[in-house]
């Protein structure tokens, strides 16, 4: 894993518009959390903290702060959704020796067998480790694996020192069957075929109703015709 030295000066300033200032001033705020201590807050240089963020996620901070050296692990990193640039950044204290949970990238190696696509369902593993010797990733082999077969956690050949933290069951690397070009054309022909049918059978219901409507009796009259059909009306006095 990466270390990185970098200066932590103190805030004493807290709040949104505070923040805005420090960014202002090309600083990231921070937060420095653990070992039972209060929160500590921070502010660090933008372009240093940015440079080691982007080298490892997991990147080991050696923090220099008026009180002495801190060993630090990125925790939480929050970025501008736009312009991308560092917000705020939470940190987990550490010391040599200590053992950490952290999420560490897979990265698959190896070629798949032909006709196979490989679907990576899980990116990262949760192991732990050594937090000072952390591995920056976790290899995964792919090679030969064929459609229907799968690589889970629990098979994975893990970094020295390190030890899974997640179910061993779940499912890392899928083999899925790549359909032929011929077998994709006979699919949308029958698709195509079976939506024809639809249509025609749709239309020869809508004749149907159509002649149905034609073949009613259109001379009933109305309701007072039919009441002065044969009737006898009595005559009124003039």
């Amino acid at each position: 894993m990466s270390e990185v030295r970098i200066v932590a000066e103190p805030r004493t300033e807290f709040g949104k518009g505070a923040a805005r200032r420090v960014r202002r001033a090309d600083k990231v705020p921070a937060v420095l959390y653990g070992h039972g201590e209060p929160p500590r807050h921070v502010s660090l240089p933008g372009h240093e903290l940015m440079l080691a963020l982007k080298s490892d996620a997991n990147v080991l901070l050696t923090l220099e702060t008026a009180e002495g050296d801190q060993l630090a692990l990125p925790k939480a990193v929050v970025r501008d959704p736009i312009k991308g640039h560092l917000e705020h950044v939470d940190l987990i204290a550490v010391r040599r020796g200590e053992k950490v949970t952290v999420e560490i990238p897979v990265v698959l190696v190896g070629e798949a067998a032909p006709e196979t696509l490989v679907d990576h369902q899980i990116t990262t593993l949760t192991l732990e480790a050594d937090a000072t010797d952390l591995p920056e990733s976790v290899e995964v082999s792919v090679e030969g694996l064929s459609a229907g077969k799968t690589v889970t956690a629990g098979e994975i050949t893990l970094p020295r020192g390190t030890t899974l933290q997640q179910d061993g069951e779940q499912v890392v690397v899928q083999g899925l069957g790549v359909i032929s070009e011929e077998a994709l054309e006979a699919e949308l022909e029958a698709a195509e075929e079976e939506l024809g049918a639809g249509q025609a059978g749709a239309e020869a219901a809508d004749e149907g109703d159509v002649q149905a409507e034609g073949d009613s009796p259109d001379n009933e009259g109305s309701e007072s015709d039919k009441a002065g059909e044969g009737d006898d009306v009595p005559a009124t006095e003039a």
